[in-house]
């Protein structure tokens, strides 16, 4: 798992996870404000999606599924940051 040049779905899932509950954390949900380390959580989360992307192989299988699945989890896991990250500039949430 801690061998970078391995290509390892545990890792990739885990620091998405991971980057998630740190965004909930720093932007102090649900009275959300704006925090500069939230870019840095992204940017996190972005290098998790990285590393389950390269998990992909180059012909469909059941592996190669689960591994789309969890890119759709990463793709969340982005959104929700990015939500949290412009949510207190526009006033949506109270």
């Amino acid at each position: 798992m801690f061998q970078l040049k391995k290509k390892s779905l545990v890792r990739g899932t885990v620091l998405a996870l991971f980057s998630l509950w740190i965004s909930f954390r720093v932007s102090g949900f649900p009275n959300t404000h704006f925090s500069v380390w939230l870019v840095l959580v992204f940017l996190l989360a972005c290098a998790a999606t990285w590393d389950t992307a390269r998990c992909l192989q180059k012909r469909w299988s059941f592996y190669h599924g689960g591994v789309l699945l969890l890119l759709y989890v990463d793709l969340m896991i982005l959104l929700m940051i990015s939500f949290l990250l412009i949510a207190p500039f526009s006033g949506v949430l109270l």
